[in-house]
């Protein structure tokens, strides 16, 4: 029972086996229209959704929408400053996948983020980019084909969690006292170092299972993509932050080793294996200075680690990765954060699969969708192991809302994601089919119409784009 909203008299609910979903063909899906120009993309997103499932399963299968509200469209309903209403909750908390527009970021106190609030308190904790190129979008870059990664971005720690205090506050005050006169004298390595008494203070909390969870649900996609994007890159500042960005780089080289080993290698691992297959007698310190740069000018501390790692690589794995075997295998690499920001651009052709925090990913992902189109282009997915949320991963706009213009791109390929979350790849794959030769027909509207050479005179309108979409199924 809810307090302001009714539950759809048909459909089944979705429910979770082993954090898998089990979807019958008329699940119920709770949708957010979403505020600004909400009001124009969730019509001409839903009306993609019901054509493709149509299309495709022939009226076998169908979506049973139920619409829930938050943001400033809940505040209308339920009363000011109720932005995201427990009737929200509980029927996301019910029926397990929903989907939502864009979301206006509260004024006032209680909510800083709407977005942020629902992966934390349905434990969405993966955040899903994919960056894919469709052929006619206008790019600022010149091979932007070249670029089809997926950011798994972690969604409840780092900075994100939001833990922090005023400058002058006395909790604030009190902590940096405690940090200068305590804690970081108490700590060798910090040094002289000391915090400014003026500073704003925040925490990047990292944790193991946190980074873990995520790593293991990116390897898991990896397996699922042809052999040639198989390939999962740690991206992370742990060269720097050793802590807490290098020991999420060490803890997912641990679980990638450790629960995937027979469908895994490190990239180090490939290069142990790979010098010894070129030159069978070699030897394990020979290995170990082809491995490592500078070996030669090493202690002799750091030389018989360096070779305990060879010998131990070659013990554990040269009879079921080696000869070439490792090549068949899902690469597990990292790679710096700041380095990976020109690498997608340099190379992107060499990545597939981009795991991350919540702080580089978030960067990262956009910097990813800039380059195949911008954020009007880039689904969004907030995944957990009992719920998942796909959103539209631009703003609001409210400057553009009702005027029938907008882009409902980021919304109809949130939806992709879900029917794929869902199994229905044959509806999916209609959907991908529609806007990639809509684009290519220039068929768009005006965001990308004006970027088109020559523009596009005069550009589609929102609902259109969704019907030329469907033309081309």
């Amino acid at each position: 029972m809810y307090e302001k909203i009714v539950a759809p008299s048909t459909g089944s609910r979705i429910t979770f086996v082993d954090g898998k979903p089990q979807v019958p063909d008329n699940p119920i899906i709770p949708f957010i229209r979403g505020d600004g120009t909400g009001v124009d993309i969730w019509p001409a997103a839903q009306a993609v959704f019901d054509a493709a499932v149509a299309k495709a399963y022939g009226g076998k299968r169908s979506i049973v929408w139920f619409r829930v509200y938050a943001g400033d469209e809940a505040c209308d309903l339920y009363g000011t400053y109720q932005y995201l209403p427990e009737d929200t909750l509980s029927a996301i908390r019910d029926y397990r996948v929903a989907i939502k527009g864009p979301l206006t970021t509260p004024i006032g106190g209680g909510i800083r983020s709407l977005n942020v609030a629902l992966r934390q308190i349905f434990d969405l904790y993966a955040c899903v980019r994919p960056c894919t190129y469709y052929a006619g979008t206008p790019s600022p870059h010149k091979f932007p084909e070249k670029l089809d990664v997926i950011v798994y971005r972690e969604n409840t720690e780092d900075i994100y969690l939001g833990i922090e205090w005023k400058q002058g506050s006395e909790v604030g005050d009190r902590l940096i006292k405690l940090l200068n006169e305590d804690l970081i004298p108490a700590t060798p390595e910090h040094g002289k170092k000391r915090i400014p008494l003026d500073s704003g203070i925040g925490i990047k909390p990292i944790s193991k299972q946190g980074s873990q969870r995520l790593v293991r649900r990116a390897i898991n996609h990896a397996l699922r993509l042809p052999k040639a994007k198989q390939m999962v890159t740690l991206v992370h500042k742990g060269n720097i932050m050793k802590y807490t960005e290098g020991a999420f780089r060490d803890w997912g080289y641990e679980l990638a080793t450790a629960e995937f080993r027979e469908e895994c290698v490190t990239e180090r691992e490939s290069w142990i294996l790979g010098n010894r297959e070129k030159t069978p007698d070699l030897s394990i310190e020979d290995n170990a200075r082809m491995l490592e740069p500078g070996y030669d000018n090493l202690t002799a501390e750091k030389k018989a680690e360096i070779c305990g790692e060879v010998s131990a690589v070659l013990d554990a794995i040269w009879a079921s990765h080696g000869n070439g075997q490792w090549k068949e295998k899902i690469m597990v690499n990292d790679r710096i954060a700041d380095s990976i920001f020109q690498q997608i651009q340099t190379r992107p052709d060499e990545y597939s699969i981009l795991a991350t925090m919540n702080l580089n990913g978030d960067y990262l992902s956009d910097a990813a969708a800039a380059i195949v189109g911008g954020l009007g282009m880039g689904p969004g997915a907030n995944i957990g192991d009992e719920c998942a949320i796909f959103e539209a991963t631009h703003g609001t706009a409210p400057k553009h809302a009702g005027l029938d213009r907008i882009n409902p791109g980021s919304v109809i390929l949130s939806g992709v994601m879900m029917l794929e979350y869902m199994g229905w790849q044959e509806a999916a794959d209609l959907i991908k089919k529609g806007i990639g030769a809509a684009i290519s027909n220039r068929e768009v509207t005006y965001d990308l119409a004006r970027l088109m050479e020559p523009p596009v005179e005069p550009p589609l309108k929102c609902s259109e784009f969704a019907q030329a979409i469907i033309q081309h199924f």
